[in-house]
């Protein structure tokens, strides 16, 4: 008994290193699996590894031989009928050895790797669907997976350099495992490689069109992209197929909302009211879109049910308070705070509380404690969102040296003719806004919104060079030829068309931002317009400082931080001015608001259009409005805004003392600016 036991043992013993072995020393193992079977004659396990062994030397003719004839003796092992699939194929014979594998699927359906094989066979084949509904099997069996579930267990757990690890080491050796795909892209959208994501999904979807969550993914990469009218498109797709999920509805909404199709998306929103009015994260999505399209009472009602609805929800209260001509009383106050004593809240919706307190204790006549509540919101989403003011100015700087009258003159006569687009940029919080309120009410120009385009340009310029982490956009730009810029221009006019909504031949693209990228916007469309809405520093400041802004503006949250970035702007927009003399025309604030109709009559005349009354009558152009200022801009200037950030003076020091010399200058230059860039004037006029 003993000694058979011990037979026993060394049978599996032997066995087990010949299967350790067959990867790294097939030779090895085919030896041991041949002891084995002078030991113990026609042993099933030793035949299998013995072929397995074979194959594995490239003798596919002797393993198919062996494995089909354990295949007959052992009908039921899918291990075998899987590898007679592999020899079978390895010997040309792929009819047969899809036969194979769809009897190992059949017999062990949760067997790791048996639906992936089949489906590339039978892609090979040329059976695109049959091999579509096997990619799909595999994504529904991936849970068996233990390699799979590993790599999902570490990007659960936010363990990313590790799910990357083990998502990567699998696709190299199996380049077509979708569900290994998805999940490298999720990976990818967490950490910021969007267009490395698109790559992926996009390769998912042409093996298993039907692959849902994959395309819930390329939704979401192409609306981060920027490309939200292709979006949309898969959205509707998805929701082709499951008409009734929230989840889809909801994200078709949002995307509509960036198309600016804001009808719809309330027609969405409502519709999901109707199946969950309790949720209140739905009726905050309504509000903003009835804020945008001017439903002004509708917007604060749904604003304000989502704050019944959880007292602590910051970022209702905020949304409401940010309807700049909402004041919130004093048992909203009491609402709030009861809200932060309970505590709970996470860091986001405490921030946005405090701006809200912040708003309303302004409002309440309280500066000094409504200044109280500003620097914790700002605290906090400083905290959350680092900048570097120093690299802001090498960025400046690199700008500088770059864009000289030589640079623009040997690239005389590049980029695209069009003369359709006005760019008006700025510092946000300068009345830009306002001035695409007055031009947007201009029969031949179209309002659209702050359109990322030339910033997504910039960024594939960057990540597009051979060290993306340490190169800047301007470097790629200084090597380009110059009928590279033609297309650019293209591209723009391409990716922003799917925001004009009328026949219009002008329309407007007002991200304050792209001050920084004037160099380039001059190279992609020289005949476009480039309006400079400028603000009194201070004024503007601490109109930055007191906006929680949903994304894209990191230097908003320090007062230091705001006043270096308002100087670098002053900086870079003199600089323009010099080496392109003209090419920007600029609107003060303050001017505007003291003689508008000579103002708006050379904002016109500057943009190559016939005077027409209703640029003065901005306050009655119903359409959307997307930014903070919505409300503001459906009234009639009033002056008495230009002034009133010095009830917050005291608090302003960080503020002034980064401007120096920019406020003492206002709002020409400081001398050692105008110095190296001198001042061009005549574009307030």
């Amino acid at each position: 008994m003993g000694a058979a036991a011990g037979r026993v043992v060394s049978v599996e013993a032997s066995l087990a290193e010949a299967h350790g072995r067959l990867d790294v020393d097939p030779a090895a193992a085919e030896a041991l699996a041949r002891n084995v079977l002078a030991a113990h004659p026609g042993h099933p396990g030793a035949r299998f590894l013995q072929a397995c062994a074979w194959l594995a030397q490239g003798q596919a003719e002797a393993a198919t031989t062996a494995l089909q004839a354990l295949a007959g003796e052992q009908a039921g092992s899918a291990q075998v009928h899987w590898m007679l699939a592999r020899a079978l194929a390895r010997t040309g014979r792929r009819d047969d050895a899809i036969e194979a594998l769809a009897e190992a699927a059949r017999l062990a359906p949760a067997m790791p790797g048996v639906w992936l094989a089949l489906a590339e066979r039978r892609r090979e084949a040329g059976d695109a669907a049959a091999a579509e509904a096997d990619y799909l099997r595999h994504v529904a069996q991936a849970p068996a997976d233990p390699e799979l579930m590993a790599a999902a267990q570490a990007l659960a757990h936010d363990r990313l350099p590790e799910a990357e690890q083990r998502l990567r080491k699998r696709l190299k050796r199996q380049g077509n495992d979708i569900a290994a795909m998805r999940m490298l892209a999720e990976l990818g959208l967490r950490v910021g490689r969007n267009e490395q994501a698109q790559v992926l999904l996009e390769r998912c979807l042409a093996l298993a069109p039907g692959f849902g969550a994959a395309r819930r993914n390329l939704a979401l990469a192409l609306d981060r992209g920027n490309r939200h009218a292709e979006a949309l498109l898969e959205l509707d797709t998805l929701l082709h197929d499951e008409p009734d999920d929230a989840g889809l509805r909801n994200q078709k909404a949002v995307v509509l909302g960036k198309l600016g199709q804001y009808g719809d998306a309330i027609g969405l929103y409502e519709g999901l009211l109707r199946e969950r009015p309790l949720d209140p994260r739905i009726w905050l999505s309504l509000g903003h879109a009835l804020k945008t399209e001017g439903h002004r009472d509708r917007a604060i009602a749904a604003y304000r049910r989502a704050t019944e609805l959880q007292p602590g929800f910051g970022t209702a209260w905020w949304s409401l308070a940010n309807m700049k001509t909402v004041r919130l009383d004093a048992g909203d106050v009491a609402r709030m705070r009861a809200a932060l004593a309970a505590g709970g809240l996470d860091d986001e919706q405490q921030l946005n509380m405090q701006f809200a307190l912040g708003k309303a204790l302004e409002d309440a006549g309280d500066p000094a404690g409504a200044f109280a509540h500003y620097r914790d919101g700002n605290a906090r989403r400083r905290r959350q969102l680092p900048y570097d003011a120093g690299l802001n100015r090498e960025r400046r700087q690199r700008a500088e040296r770059l864009y000289t009258r030589e640079f623009f003159a040997r690239r005389a006569g590049a980029g695209h003719p069009a003369r359709d687009p006005i760019f008006i940029l700025g510092m946000p919080r300068a009345g830009s806004t306002l001035l695409e309120q007055i031009l947007g009410s201009h029969p031949e120009v179209e309002a659209t919104m702050e359109l990322p385009e030339v910033i997504a340009i910039t960024r594939d310029l960057r990540l597009g060079a051979t060290s993306p982490s340490t190169t800047s956009y301007h470097d790629v730009v200084e090597a380009m030829p110059a009928e590279a810029f033609a297309a650019l221009g293209e591209r723009y006019l391409a990716r922003t068309r799917v925001q004009r909504r009328t026949a219009a031949p002008l329309f407007i693209d007002k991200m304050p931002n792209n001050h920084a990228h004037v160099g380039l916007i001059h190279l992609m469309l020289p005949n476009a317009r480039i309006i400079d809405a400028r603000r009194h520093p201070m004024a503007c400041g601490f109109s930055n400082f007191k906006q929680h802004f949903a994304r894209g503006q990191a230097f908003s949250y320090d007062l230091a931080d705001i006043g270096a970035y308002y100087a670098d702007y002053v900086a870079l927009m003199a600089h323009f001015d010099e080496v392109l003399p003209g090419r920007v025309h600029r609107v003060v604030y303050e001017d505007l608001v003291a003689d508008t109709e000579a103002q708006v009559r050379a904002l016109l005349d500057y943009c190559g259009l016939p005077f027409d009354a209703r640029c003065l009558r901005f306050f009655e152009n119903g359409r959307a409005v997307r930014t903070a200022s919505s409300e503001q801009v459906r009234q009639p200037i009033y002056r008495e805004g230009v002034d009133h950030w010095r009830q917050f003076e005291p608090w302003l020091g960080p503020l002034a003392d980064a401007l120096d010399p920019v406020l003492d200058h206002y709002p020409a230059a400081p001398p050692a600016v105008a110095s190296r860039h001198p001042a061009v004037d005549n574009h307030r006029s």
